[in-house]
């Protein structure tokens, strides 16, 4: 009987119409997810320091937004942020010698304080879209997506011609090989803290975008953002692969890193839309992760079982 219920409460009138606000929030996640693809494939860092700045993104452009200033003024502060956010992990692990993830976990710990300051130590703070003039609102879903994917279309193109720069190459180097690049008399640790930097303050304007989007900042608003971040990369990177065989310019790398954000919270309205409880959201997300890392992996081990086949039947043929 519950499931006679649940069948006959799902309809694909109301999928359709969940549809577009997960493409809006997934536009935002994937800003955060660019930011988190710098440390991560560019510099081979894991950068935790991501579940901190989202939320210092966050606090800093609602706090603005409260005190007058225009939205979009708010959200380059917030960028700012999050790029000190950034600097402050890499100083504790070029500087200091702590490693890079214990850096980030330190740095995330602090800044926990550090948002609740910026909101006078309140946990939560909103900011009415009625009042005040927002960037995105989900109030305005079309708008949202609209203006979302703007942002998101004018950071790749950034992106592309930052890394496309000497300094940008210096960074990429950093991370492919670190012996290497500082044989070449590139400073590493420079690159690092610019890297760093540069990360935490996209995560910050996805975070200031996400806050205006749903009408409050909130001291825990980024927790898990570096799993929710890390499966968007991932689902991109699968995708792109799967579509562009032979490899694919890095811009377009950088474009389906949105796509999977866009793809990974479909993913999550299809789920409230069957009437899963929303408590093992975390569980999904650890699967769908866990599922997209491991196709690669699983493609790889095919073709060379397929291959291993070839050769063994060709050495048959042979002795035959």
């Amino acid at each position: 009987m519950n499931t006679a219920l649940l069948l006959s409460s799902i309809s694909l009138p109301d999928l359709l119409g969940r549809l577009p606000g997960g493409i809006a929030q997934g536009i935002v996640w994937g800003v955060m997810a660019l930011g988190l693809y710098i440390t991560f494939r560019l510099l081979d860092i894991a950068d935790l320091t991501v579940d901190g700045s989202f939320a210092t993104g966050g606090a800093v452009t609602v706090m603005l937004i409260l005190a007058g200033y225009p939205a979009y003024i708010a959200v380059i502060a917030a960028v700012l942020a999050g790029m000190l956010a950034g600097l402050c992990t890499g100083l504790l692990h070029t500087k200091l010698g702590i490693p890079a993830i214990l850096a980030g976990i330190l740095t995330q710990f602090a800044l926990y304080s550090v948002n609740l300051a910026i909101m006078g130590m309140a946990a939560n703070k909103s900011v009415n879209p009625n009042t005040n003039e927002l960037l995105i609102s989900m109030r305005n879903i079309p708008s949202a997506i609209l203006t979302g994917g703007i942002i998101a279309a004018a950071l790749v193109a950034v992106l592309y011609w930052y890394f496309g720069t000497e300094q940008g190459s210096a960074i990429r180097a950093t991370g492919a090989n670190l012996a290497m690049s500082r044989a070449q008399g590139i400073n590493t640790d420079s690159m690092k803290l610019i890297g760093l930097s540069l990360s935490n303050g996209v995560v910050a304007l996805s975070g200031g975008l996400m806050a205006q989007y749903q009408g409050f900042a909130d001291v825990n608003m980024g927790r898990g953002a570096i799993v929710i971040g890390l499966a968007a990369v991932i689902i991109g990177e699968v995708l792109c692969d799967a579509v562009f065989r032979k490899g694919s310019q890095f811009y377009v790398r950088l474009g389906f890193v949105i796509l999977g954000g866009v793809v990974y919270y479909i993913a999550m309205v299809i789920i409230l839309w069957l009437r899963l409880d929303p408590n093992y959201f975390k569980l999904f997300t650890a699967l769908i992760v866990a599922i997209f890392l491991a196709v690669p992996y699983l493609r790889a081990q095919a073709k060379s079982s397929f291959k291993l086949a070839a050769k063994q039947s060709k050495k048959e043929a042979h002795h035959a």
